[in-house]
């Protein structure tokens, strides 16, 4: 067989993944060893070195991701997010429906505020899931709409990984941002009429409040105009994604201090927080590099490319092969992994295809950078390893089964898959939001 050490290096690799030990450690380790079994000379570990500081260390675009988990951290633990929630609760009133677009709408408004799944889920879970069964609606489905809507900060802006995945690509952070605008809106509209065919002819329940939707909207416009101004930012060229992360923690704790519940304590909390999981994602992107590095000099790259081309040598063809393997690696490993193991592995590849769709060069790489986020997305709702559904499992405890959560998150696996063959076959989705 072609290269046997490339494939011996993705057994080995994944074998150690499988096994529980840490990504990073799995990745740096394995990149290692493979070095020194094959006729790689010694003097590649400085060419590592290199890379690593490169690719890592001195990349400027990265301090954006570390600035944006602490602006969620913060409108989290300061108690803005979840007054959000209740705002939207009012405002749009106390019907099943109202329930639903409430969820949702607060779910893209985190989503869009923090990007990090954990804290919608878990604060969806706690705040709607009781609302939500109130309402009539079914435990699988309110749990499938929670799990589901918490997951969207993976992918609508400012998301860490549309960050991680524009600097693999090596494409505008702000194209990317841009070009997640249009898929969200549709999985938005998607999931709600889903959900409103499971609440027709329910009854309305008793007002939640006697509050003036009026006031409410108040309550809840600091919070979206935290949100247009960092990505209106961005997309519009006016600030960098790095500026534009540090505008959005300074904006989030003067939000905290308009609504009075800012601390220095809730702040230490934040950052620490903050440090616990930037350190992971650089320690995941530091091995990645390094394993990219040692998979393709052994000629990695042409493995995967001969596999994928047993299946046909057609640009759609690879373009299946590669979106079906990403989505089963997402029953097992988690989006950070698949990111930076596969995408420099694939993305030369693509880059040099003709879809026949009018993309070329960065429009391309951005409509495939699209297509893989929201592929990944449904790496949160899948078994056994969907982490939203362990947060949902978590928070709701014994309230629900894990058969109930599966089968709730079902339907919202498959709009994610119709969003996805949507965004491939009418790339104009994506297009349509990238300024010229």
């Amino acid at each position: 067989m072609e290269h046997p050490l490339a494939l011996a290096m993705a057994i080995v690799t994944l074998g150690g993944i499988l096994a529980g030990y840490r990504i990073a450690f799995v990745l740096a380790g394995s990149s290692a060893l493979f070095i020194l079994l094959s006729d790689t000379p010694v003097a590649f570990f400085k060419l590592l070195l290199s890379r690593v500081y490169a690719s890592a260390l001195s990349n400027w675009i990265l301090v954006a991701v570390p600035m944006f988990i602490l602006m969620g951290y913060i409108l989290e633990k300061t108690g803005v997010a979840e007054r959000s929630l209740h705002a939207s609760q009012r405002i749009f009133g106390g019907s099943p429906l109202g329930m639903i677009v409430s969820v949702l709408f607060v779910g893209v408004l985190l989503a869009a505020s923090s990007g990090i799944v954990g804290a919608s889920v878990v604060l969806l879970a706690l705040i709607a899931m009781p609302r939500l069964l109130d309402a009539g609606l079914d435990k699988p489905t309110a749990a499938g709409l929670v799990a589901s809507s918490g997951t969207l900060a993976i992918l609508i802006p400012p998301s860490v990984m549309l960050i991680i995945l524009g600097d693999q690509l090596q494409v505008p952070i702000g194209d990317m941002f841009a070009a997640a605008i249009g898929p969200g809106l549709l999985m938005f509209f998607f999931y709600g009429a889903y959900a409103a065919t499971r609440v027709i002819g329910l009854p309305r329940v008793e007002n939640i409040s006697d509050q003036h939707p009026l006031r409410s909207l108040v309550e809840i416009l600091p919070l979206v105009v935290l949100v247009v101004c960092v990505l209106g930012s961005i997309i519009s060229g006016i600030a960098t994604p790095t500026e534009a992360s540090g505008l959005g923690a300074i904006g989030a704790i003067v939000i905290a201090v308009i609504y009075r519940s800012f601390s220095m304590s809730q702040l230490m909390e934040s950052a620490r927080d903050t440090v616990k999981t930037s350190t992971m994602v650089f320690a995941v992107l530091i091995g990645a590099v390094c394993f990219s590095a040692v998979f393709r000099r052994l000629g990695g790259d042409e493995l995967i490319f001969s596999l994928a081309s047993l299946f046909g040598d057609g640009p759609w063809t690879i373009l299946m092969v590669v979106m079906v393997g990403i989505f089963l690696l997402g029953f097992v490993l988690d989006w950070l992994e698949i990111t930076l193991i596969m995408l420099p592995i694939f993305a030369p590849i693509v880059a040099g295809l003709d879809f026949g769709n009018g993309l070329a060069g960065t429009e391309l790489l951005v409509w495939f950078g699209i297509l893989i986020a929201i592929n990944l997305q449904t790496s949160f709702l899948t078994p056994p390893f969907g982490f939203a559904l362990f947060y949902l499992q978590g928070v709701l405890g014994d309230q629900i089964t894990s058969f109930q959560i599966y089968k709730g998150v079902a339907p919202f696996v498959i709009i994610q898959g119709l969003t996805l063959a949507l965004v491939i076959w009418f790339p104009q989705i994506i297009t349509a939001f990238i300024p010229n």
